[in-house]
């Protein structure tokens, strides 16, 4: 059953409570429903990060992921250097994906850029191109062509060290 969404006045009201809600964690299968652009922006949630994608990268999942588990966790410019300095063809697409990360953080959120880390990188499946190679005996193998979408998340370290 679809849940309606909120208007400004419930989100208001129920605002303490929503927020504890949504910043537990959730099994897989007992997760909260997606909030809308709107009902975010009264809770004020995704302020305090700064977060970039892309889809259809014409690399392979596999070895985007190798690079991507380079810089998980360091701080910006530290993943900045890595990648610089990586000879994988994933290396300048996640550099300049960073780049827009950070950006946004700073832009958007008005967060500290000499604080910022790299908090999640995700790398996930894209479309597959489905090409094939003739072979012998009338017969063809299949060539899959794989892309991927990658996202990344920044977010300022605490005072303490995180």
């Amino acid at each position: 059953m679809k849940q309606k969404a909120l208007s400004k006045q419930e989100l208001q009201e129920r605002r303490e409570e929503l927020l504890a809600e949504y910043s537990k964690s959730h099994k897989k299968n007992q997760k909260l429903r997606v909030l809308t652009k709107k009902e975010r922006k009264v809770l004020g949630l995704g302020k305090d990060q700064g977060k970039a994608s892309v889809r259809m990268v014409r690399i392979a999942p596999s070895k985007v992921n190798l690079v991507a588990k380079l810089i998980r966790g360091k701080d910006l410019r530290e993943a900045l250097a890595i990648l610089l300095y990586t000879p994988k063809a994933a290396a300048p697409v996640l550099h300049k994906l960073l780049k827009s990360a950070e950006a946004n953080a700073v832009n958007n959120n008005e967060l500290n850029a000499d604080q910022l880390y790299v908090a999640e990188v995700t790398v996930g499946p894209g479309p597959t191109m489905k090409r094939w190679l003739p072979r012998g005996k009338g017969s063809a193998t299949p060539i899959l062509k794989r892309s991927s979408r990658i996202t990344v998340v920044l977010r300022e370290r605490d005072k303490g060290g995180e």
